[in-house]
């Protein structure tokens, strides 16, 4: 099976207001092992940066004026793309901007009939309900090394949510090591509905499929809207 653990940066919060993905990046997954290959481009996106957004990832637009515009690099992204299943960290944010991007460039192309699509904060809420499911935080509870993420960087931040996603789904057990290091998992396929799979104390899990994890997330969302927005269990991502 192969995955790509997928992550982008851009110039703000919400396509819908004009913002713009600057920064791709992207590792490959096969059969649970990381192979080496990756995808990283900045790109140069053709507006201003909002100031707090820069602050998040440490990118200017200055530092962009030479990279390729999205249409030009278009192709060999969606090449690299093509027919994985896309694991990525609050999803929607990725995939909205990413359909965006293609829109503006006028290809018919969606990332969900290219790709499926886990996304792994609905797992970690799933799995830890009422506690903090960023990346840091996962990092955490994990025993994840992200020591270097000072910023956020896409390729970097892709790189540890592999780490984290693959110990979370009970099929990492080196995190000692190097990422070429690390050794295949005998877990099944994340395509299947459910997915039993080990943990550290040698207790059983049954995962829950996306469609669980996304009727999951429907019903947190409904806790809120009757509850003036609040509910802890979407405030602890926070």
């Amino acid at each position: 099976m192969r995955q790509i653990v997928l992550d982008t940066e851009t110039t703000g919060l919400e396509y819908r207001s004009g913002h713009r993905i600057i920064e791709i990046g992207g590792v490959e997954v096969v059969n649970r092992r990381l192979t080496g290959r990756h995808y990283h481009q900045y790109i140069n996106p053709e507006r201003d940066i909002d100031e707090g957004a820069q602050e998040v990832h440490g990118i200017s637009l200055e530092s962009l004026q030479d990279k390729p515009v999205f249409r030009a690099i278009v192709d060999e992204f969606l090449d690299f793309i093509r027919d994985a299943e896309l694991v990525i960290h609050n999803a929607a944010f990725d995939i909205g901007f990413l359909d965006n991007e293609l829109a503006l460039c006028g290809r018919d192309e969606r990332l969900g009939n290219l790709c499926s699509v886990v996304d792994s904060l609905l797992l970690a809420r799933a799995r830890h309900p009422g506690q903090k499911n960023n990346l840091d935080a996962l990092c955490k509870r994990y025993d994840v090394d992200n020591s270097q993420r000072e910023l956020h960087g896409a390729l970097l931040d892709a790189e540890i949510l592999a780490d984290v996603y693959l110990t979370m789904t009970g099929g990492q057990t080196d995190l000692g090591l190097d990422r070429e290091s690390r050794k295949q998992s005998d877990s099944p396929s994340t395509n299947s509905s459910y997915r039993p799979v080990t943990n550290r104390a040698g207790g059983l899990i049954i995962e829950p499929s996306v469609a669980e994890l996304e009727e999951h997330q429907r019903l947190l969302e409904a806790i809120a809207e009757h509850n003036n927005g609040q509910c802890i269990w979407l405030q602890a991502d926070q």
